[in-house]
């Protein structure tokens, strides 16, 4: 899976906004900070339905760059978000469980009112963003 370092800034009384430096012009923002990450990858799925990504930059390369040391130097800070492609296309996985642990998936899925499959799709895209 392919992921990219944005850069995170926050002035005084305003939201966090997001940059790329691997892909110019492409932004986001966030009012809270546990919001950043997934606003980001939103702003990168959207990008990406539309052009052709390059290869992510390494994180020495990232920081290499001059004008991204002013700007950690000034408070900002980096983060890593990974490109799940938004590919809605249903596909059958058939994954294995231990027996307990199958029963609190179902039981959790259930109290949420989602089934298996969806429950475990969202604990899925919580955990990759998550990590990053």
């Amino acid at each position: 899976m392919r992921a990219y370092f944005a850069i995170v800034h926050k002035d005084r009384d305003s939201a966090y906004g997001v940059s790329f430096p691997d892909l110019p012009g492409v932004f986001s923002a966030a009012d809270e900070e546990e919001d950043i990450v997934s606003n980001a990858l939103e702003a990168l799925q959207l990008y990406a339905e539309d052009a052709e990504l390059p290869e992510p930059s390494t994180i020495d390369a990232v920081v290499a760059k001059p004008e991204l040391r002013e700007e950690l130097a000034a408070g900002a800070f980096i983060i890593r978000v990974p490109l799940v492609d938004n590919d809605t296309r249903v596909v059958r996985a058939n994954v294995t469980f231990e027996a307990g642990m199958l029963r609190a998936i179902d039981e959790t899925a259930q109290q949420r009112g989602l089934t298996r499959s969806a429950f475990l799709a969202s604990c899925a895209r919580k955990e990759i963003e998550a990590t990053g």
